[in-house]
């Protein structure tokens, strides 16, 4: 080494900066809400696109009997499925069978609801009597009304033979109108409690001052009622509706427990029906193009129904 060397060493290496605690800061800030949604986003995946992404491929996929798969079938379940004589009748039935306990449902509901939310002995009672049906098994509740409704043993038979109503015991549940009117109303009778509570919260939201308000202007009973509860009452009405659609559309407990859907298909929703299609048909694809269609009309009476009542809403 020179002498040159020696005396002039080469300068030491700059020490590392230090990330900037700013820095840090704005990074944690933009990984937090990833943080928070997603273990709710993988949840949502899981649990609801890939079934729907499944349910998609076997309805286009040829499925054998044994439940293997046999390539792709294009849209060939599908045109079986509409070939089937007895689907107009079972489409036409889930369309009764959805306005009608939901609209029941609704207006029994919203009476309920303010005789709830006014003060009267016994009304806790009252609203805890109003859960059991909530906190009961609708297997079990269906179960129940199925050995009532029963024309050997039933207490309703007997019941109405001791009034004098009827003479003789009545099969009630072997044909499909008198069995869809009481399946309906087993329906409504499970739908009753979640409805009522969710229209009783929109109820006790409303401030007490707009009611005493409407009385300095001269505002009668009723028209408090049109022009005041009801249109605040919207958005926990639009919640009722929404979830009863859904719920009743998709119910298959009631049914299968009371009639499984028949005698035949006289009493089959689609939910039913798509079920008697994959295990009494073993048609697997058939039954998932018509899941595939249930997915659809569901969506497609909540996408209108929530466009109707935002026009009613932007409507002065």
């Amino acid at each position: 080494m020179s002498a040159a060397g020696a005396e002039h060493p080469a300068p030491a290496a700059a020490p590392p900066t230090p990330p900037s605690p700013r820095r840090g800061r704005r990074t944690w800030r933009a990984l937090e809400p990833l943080l928070w949604l997603g273990p709710a986003t993988l949840l949502i995946l899981t649990m609801v696109v890939w079934p729907v992404v499944e349910m998609i491929r076997t309805s286009l996929t040829r499925v054998s009997s044994t439940g293997l798969s046999q390539g792709f079938a294009g849209v060939r379940n599908y045109t079986d499925l509409f070939a089937e004589g007895d689907l107009p009748g079972v489409l036409l039935r889930t369309l009764v069978w959805v306005v009608g306990v939901v609209t029941v449902t609704m207006v029994v509901s919203l009476g309920l609801a303010q005789l709830l939310n006014s003060r009267f002995p016994g009304r806790r009672l009252v609203r805890w009597a109003l859960i059991v049906p909530w906190a009961s098994s609708v297997l079990m509740t269906a179960l129940i009304w199925r050995w009532m409704l029963n024309n050997f043993y039933g207490v309703i038979n007997r019941l109405l033979m001791d009034l004098g109503v009827l003479d003789a015991p009545v099969n009630w549940l072997a044909d499909p109108g008198p069995a869809l009117v009481a399946m309906m109303g087993v329906a409504v009778f499970v739908s009753l409690p979640f409805t009522s509570f969710v229209l009783l919260a929109g109820l006790q939201s409303i401030p007490a001052e707009v009611y005493e308000a409407a009385r300095v202007d001269g505002a009668g009973p009723l028209r408090g009622y049109l022009g005041i509860t009801l249109p605040l009452l919207r958005p926990a009405l639009v919640v009722a509706a929404i979830i009863n659609v859904i719920n009743v559309f998709n119910s298959f407990p009631i049914i299968w427990a009371m009639t499984r859907g028949g005698p035949g298909f006289a009493t089959d929703t689609t939910t039913t029906y798509l079920y008697k299609l994959a295990f009494d048909n073993q048609s697997v694809g058939e039954s998932a193009a018509m899941a595939v269609v249930n997915f659809g009309l569901i969506l497609a009476v909540v996408l209108v129904y929530l466009r109707v009542v935002r026009r009613q809403e932007d409507t002065p």
